[in-house]
C-alpha cells in the first residue's frame, strides 16, 4: 500500500474554517445521480468546505442508500482551494462554553458512522482529494478505496493544536504509515503535499487538477471496477518527486518511536540538529495533554479494527468536551484568535496517567455510535 518514502518542518497552523453557527442550509451539501452512478459535492466553498451537522447529518443515510443502488460514488469539494478542511469545531465548542455539549455528542457521532460505513463500502468510493484536506476532510476519503491527489492537495492532521486528538479514524490509518510518520504527523500537524501524500499511501493516485474534470467524465461512463481502475491508472501521473521529508526519515523513526513523549522529547533534544530544534518548538507549543493521548491513541489503535477504533475515538471526543484544553485551543486560535493558549497542565511532565486515561473512559452516548457501525 505504501511507497518507498525529508522533512521541511513548517509551523503548522490550523486551516479549519467556521461559521458562526452550524448551517442547516439545503446546499451545503449536493448529492447528483448520474446514471447508475453518485457525485457528492461538499458545498461550503468559502468555509473550505468544512463539515457542520447539517452535513454529516444527511451524508450516512444517502451513502447507505446508494451502496445497494449504484455502481460507484464520487465525492468532491466545491471550489478549487479545498476538497474539505476539517470540521466545524467553533461551533462545538461555542455552545459547550454555554454547558450544552450535545451539540458536540451529535456531531461526532454522525461524523464517525460516515466514517466507518466508508471504510466498508462495497461499491467503488473515490474520493478527489483535491486542496485542503484536513482532519474532518480526512475522514471523507482515507478510509474509502480511491483517493485522488493533485498538485493542489495539502494534506494534515492539526488537532493537537487545538486541545484535540486526530480523529476520523486516526487512530487505525496513522500507524500503518511507513515507521514512525504516523505519529510524527498526529503529534505536530506537520503538512504533506499531493506527491507525498501518495508516496505514504494516503492518497492511492495523483493526476494534474486540470484534468479532473475529464477524469470524471470518464469515471462516469466505467460500467465495472476494472474500468474504474484502468481510467484511474490512464490519468495517474507517473513521474512523481523524492518524498519531502526522505532527508529526515530515519530521524523521524528514531526520535518518534517510543511510546513515551518524554521520552520522544529527549531523543529530539539529544539529537541537536536544526531539524530537531524546530521539531522540539512546534510540539511546545501543543496541548501537553492532546500529545500524550494522541500516542496512547496511536499505540492502542494499530492492533485495532476501524469500527473498535472510532468507538474509542467517540469516547476521547466526549470527554474532550469535559476537559478544559479543548475549550482553550478553540479560543484561543478560532474564537478570539490570540494565539496564546493556556494549557492546563502547562507542562508534559505534569500530564498524569490518571488524566489520560480519563479520556479513554467509557461514555453512555458510545451506544448510539455502535448501533449505526
Amino acid at each position: 500500500m505504501f511507497r518507498n518514502i525529508t522533512l521541511v518542518l513548517s509551523r503548522p497552523k490550523f486551516s479549519f474554517r467556521h461559521l458562526r453557527k452550524m448551517s442547516t442550509d439545503a446546499d451545503d451539501v449536493l448529492f447528483k445521480e448520474i446514471k447508475d452512478k453518485g457525485v457528492i459535492i461538499l458545498n461550503r466553498p468559502k468555509a473550505l468546505n468544512s463539515l457542520n451537522l447539517s452535513m454529516v447529518k444527511k451524508l450516512h443515510p444517502v451513502l447507505t442508500d446508494w451502496e445497494s443502488k449504484k455502481t460507484l460514488v464520487l465525492v468532491k469539494g466545491a471550489g478549487d482551494k479545498a476538497f474539505c478542511a476539517g470540521g466545524d469545531v467553533k461551533a462545538v465548542i461555542s455552545v459547550g462554553m454555554k454547558g450544552d455539549k450535545q451539540l458536540g455528542y451529535d456531531f461526532f457521532k454522525h461524523e464517525y458512522a460516515t466514517n466507518g460505513l466508508i471504510g466498508r463500502y462495497k461499491i467503488p468510493y473515490i474520493a478527489f482529494i483535491d486542496g485542503i484536506v484536513m482532519g474532518g476532510g480526512v475522514g471523507l476519503s482515507v478510509h474509502g478505496r480511491y483517493r485522488v491527489a493533485t498538485e493542489r492537495t495539502l494534506f494534515a492532521m492539526p488537532e493537537t493544536q487545538i486541545g484535540l486528538f486526530p480523529d476520523v479514524g486516526g487512530s487505525y490509518f496513522l500507524p500503518k504509515l511507513p515507521g514512525r510518520l504516523g505519529a510524527f504527523l498526529a503529534l505536530t500537524g506537520q503538512r504533506l503535499k499531493g506527491s507525498d501524500v501518495l508516496k505514504v499511501g494516503v492518497a492511492t493516485h495523483i493526476c494534474d487538477s486540470k484534468q479532473l474534470p475529464e477524469l470524471e467524465e470518464q469515471l462516469m461512463n466505467c460500467s465495472n471496477e476494472s474500468d474504474v481502475d484502468a481510467v484511474l491508472n490512464k490519468f495517474n501521473k507517473k513521474d512523481i518527486p523524492e518524498f519531502s521529508l526522505q532527508s529526515v526519515l530515519d530521524k523521524i523513526n528514531h526520535c518518534f518511536e517510543p511510546d513515551s513523549v518524554e521520552e520522544i522529547f529527549s531523543r529530539l533534544e539529544k539529537d541537536g540538529s536544526p531539524w530537531s530544534e524546530e521539531t522540539l518548538k512546534v510540539l511546545n507549543k501543543m496541548s501537553p495533554t492532546s500529545l500524550k493521548v494522541t500516542l496512547r491513541q496511536l499505540e492502542l489503535g494499530k492492533n485495532m479494527s476501524l469500527n473498535d477504533c472510532l468507538i474509542m475515538e467517540y469516547r476521547l471526543a466526549a470527554n474532550c468536551l469535559d476537559h478544559k484544553d479543548f475549550y482553550e485551543g478553540v479560543r484561543a486560535l478560532l474564537i478570539d484568535k490570540d494565539q496564546n493558549p493556556k494549557w492546563d497542565p502547562a507542562s508534559v511532565k505534569d500530564v498524569s496517567e490518571d488524566l489520560v486515561k480519563e479520556h479513554f473512559r467509557e461514555v453512555a452516548e458510545e451506544q448510539h455510535l455502535k448501533a449505526k457501525l
